[in-house]
């Protein structure tokens, strides 16, 4: 993974790599169900990428390749984070054609190593050759490889404690492209049982920011309101997780229902993302 990846010349259908090279903002829905419908009225709505929920919930495979075939021609993207760090279940979403890949708890530099190498060929990487359903479905002509290799989005998620001290280590690795802060359990693994705004907190993403700064690695984190993502973009973070399918049926239903003293918010639903 010595040799730099850049993206090919002359591509523009990657909306969410040439807005973040611009310094732009991306945005993507949370989608946790393998309903195609509820996946393409998702991707209809605006959202940068579709992030597709394979460590938190029962989407499929072959759900995960009917939201790739049906987000063509939709200017919406599909990434895919898998359930575990490492090179076959990189494989099994690539070879589908999802044009990222999420890597959860990435808390060292070996894990970091081993999300670059799971999503590039060799010389670059381990990916395996058998992608045809990908090459496929792929928006850009010419070879698939060349192109995967520089256009597939690689990030990597950053939420334990243990990953703290190996920071510059981590960005520093060739072919990761976002460092995600995963406040929930980065909070929960600080011993702050989720909270958040909490000081211990808070001086841990300053230091998953200057990593990601100093190694020029695009940054990210959850954000559920326009408030959260233009706050969070003029702090430097431009890559935002947004709300889940679900979550947005909730917002959907609060506005309709609480009005007519309807609205029922159990306490037990769970956050929006």
């Amino acid at each position: 993974m010595e040799t730099p990846i850049t993206p090919i010349a002359g591509t523009d259908w990657n909306r969410v790599r040439t807005r973040l090279a611009a310094g732009e903002f991306v945005i993507g829905l949370t989608v946790t169900s393998s309903n195609l419908d509820v996946a393409m009225t998702g991707a209809q709505q605006g959202f940068h990428f579709l992030w597709v929920e394979m460590e938190h919930s029962p989407v499929t495979l072959e759900a995960l390749r009917g939201m790739v075939l049906g987000a063509r021609g939709l200017g919406t993207q599909v990434f895919a984070r898998v359930p575990v760090t490492a090179v076959w279940t990189a494989k099994r979403v690539l070879d589908q054609g999802v044009s990222g890949v999420i890597f959860p708890f990435v808390g060292d530099p070996e894990l970091a190593r081993t999300a670059a190498q799971a999503t590039h060929y060799p010389p670059l990487g381990l990916r395996g050759s058998g992608a045809g359903l990908a090459a496929a479905t792929w928006p850009e002509a010419g070879s698939y490889y060349d192109s995967a290799d520089a256009q597939v989005l690689t990030v990597c998620v950053i939420e334990e404690a243990r990953a703290l001290p190996h920071l510059d280590a981590i960005a520093a690795t060739p072919g990761i492209d976002v460092l995600f802060i995963g406040t929930s359990d980065l909070s929960f693994s600080l011993g702050l049982r989720g909270r958040q705004n909490e000081p211990l907190l808070e001086d841990a993403i300053a230091q998953i920011r200057a990593a990601a700064k100093k190694h020029n690695k695009y940054l990210g984190r959850p954000a559920g309101s326009a408030q959260e993502v233009e706050r969070y973009h003029r702090e430097g973070f431009q890559f935002f997780q947004s709300v889940t399918e679900l979550g947005l049926m909730r917002l959907g239903a609060e506005r309709i229902l609480e009005p007519l003293g309807l609205y029922r918010s159990p306490s037990n639903q769970g956050a929006l993302y």
